[in-house]
């Protein structure tokens, strides 16, 4: 697939079945999101891959922070089976390190590079996979499991694996809604 047509087109895919990328494939997802722009060379990225048994890990961890907060029986179902969406997980972590120069919201940003780079990765390679946040990523608990501190944060949870259905058709957009000149 040819770069520009890959950008223009991107579109999540939440129906994903296995396989999900392994060997060379995962390798070139975790190098792509390592080309994410890094000011001053703080690589302030981490990947935590979750497959397998790692699925029930990350399905106790946001299932341990809605019970903490007395969640109703619903979305404690609804995390519980979330990480199953998908053969593989990876949770993106912008780990922040301080420098004058470089802000916490710049490393965090970089980290949100990362995430579109490996997602773009996975589809260049015949893969599919879709980004998602939610409260549950800020919680003290799951962060404690990460092992974040300091103003760590997680910027998302990728999810991969082979597509299940066709992408919907990428809908036009008004450029000049969006695009200004000074």
């Amino acid at each position: 697939m040819e770069a520009l047509d890959l950008l223009l087109n991107r579109r999540s895919i939440a129906k994903l079945s296995a396989p999900a990328p392994e060997g060379a494939a995962l390798e070139n997802i975790i190098r792509a999101g390592l080309r994410a722009p890094d000011h001053a060379g703080l690589t302030p990225w981490r990947f935590v891959i979750a497959q397998g048994e790692g699925l029930q890990k990350l399905a106790n961890i946001l299932v341990s922070a809605a019970k903490s907060e007395q969640a109703e029986d619903a979305v404690i179902d609804k995390l519980s089976n979330a990480p199953f969406r998908a053969p593989m997980v990876i949770t993106v972590i912008a780990k922040v390190t301080e420098h004058e120069k470089v802000p916490a919201i710049e490393q965090h940003l970089s980290a949100g590079c990362a995430v579109q780079a490996m997602q773009m990765a996975a589809v260049a390679q015949g893969f599919q996979g879709f980004w998602r946040s939610g409260k549950w990523m800020f919680h003290p608990e799951v962060k404690q499991a990460f092992g974040l501190t300091g103003e760590d944060e997680i910027v998302g949870f990728l999810y991969l694996g082979t597509p299940g259905c066709t992408p919907m058709k990428v809908p036009e957009r008004d450029l000049s809604k969006f695009v200004e000149f000074l």
